[in-house]
């Protein structure tokens, strides 16, 4: 499976931006190549807005211009999503401590958005139906610290099939979200 690795602080900066994550969540709903019109439709967006945070989202590899094509005059870019595992690793350094508080920061606000998305999306799903499908698990696992990166390696290589089908028939759209982080306070 393909890794995007941000290392810099302006990486991290894009991508944990929660407005340039909707934008990301509305290319992976629509589950196939889009405009920036397209995607700014489906959010209700203007779509200069939307462009700006797509031209970021692409410098740093999140979003991919994969074609184009000529409609009226107008040449529509068709984007796509980067499909594989996103991880955040500094780069060693003798940074000052403000850039590396600044990162904490940036990493927090970026969970922060990703667990209220997933968050919004299972109340959603539990409240809609008389037989939510949706399903939840927090367990503490000891591990070492190579095996929790494998552990997590695997969950990735299991999602992997799954991410490839299309939405219709008796396929259904799950959202899956992980964390693993070690408790030092044991």
């Amino acid at each position: 499976m393909e890794k995007k690795v941000l290392t810099t602080l302006e990486e991290i900066k894009i991508y944990s931006d929660p407005y340039r994550l909707q934008i990301l969540n509305a290319f992976y709903m629509l589950d196939r190549p889009a405009t920036v019109k397209e995607v700014s439709d489906e959010m209700g967006e203007v779509p200069a807005k939307v462009h700006y945070h797509v031209k970021k989202l692409e410098k740093i590899g999140l979003l991919n211009m994969v074609s184009t094509k000529e409609i009226n005059g107008i040449v529509a870019k068709y984007y796509e999503p980067f499909s594989g595992a996103i991880e955040i690793k500094r780069k060693e350094s003798h940074n000052e401590p403000s850039a590396d508080e600044m990162l904490r920061s940036e990493t927090f606000k970026l969970l922060s958005e990703l667990y209220e998305q997933n968050k919004q999306r299972f109340f959603k799903q539990v409240q809609a139906s008389q037989k939510p499908h949706a399903m939840m698990n927090n367990t503490t696992l000891y591990m070492t610290d190579e095996e929790a990166r494998s552990f997590f390696e695997r969950i990735n290589q299991l999602c992997e099939p799954y991410k490839s089908k299309k939405k219709g028939g008796d396929y259904r759209s799950y959202e899956f979200f992980a964390t693993t982080i070690r408790n030092d306070s044991e």
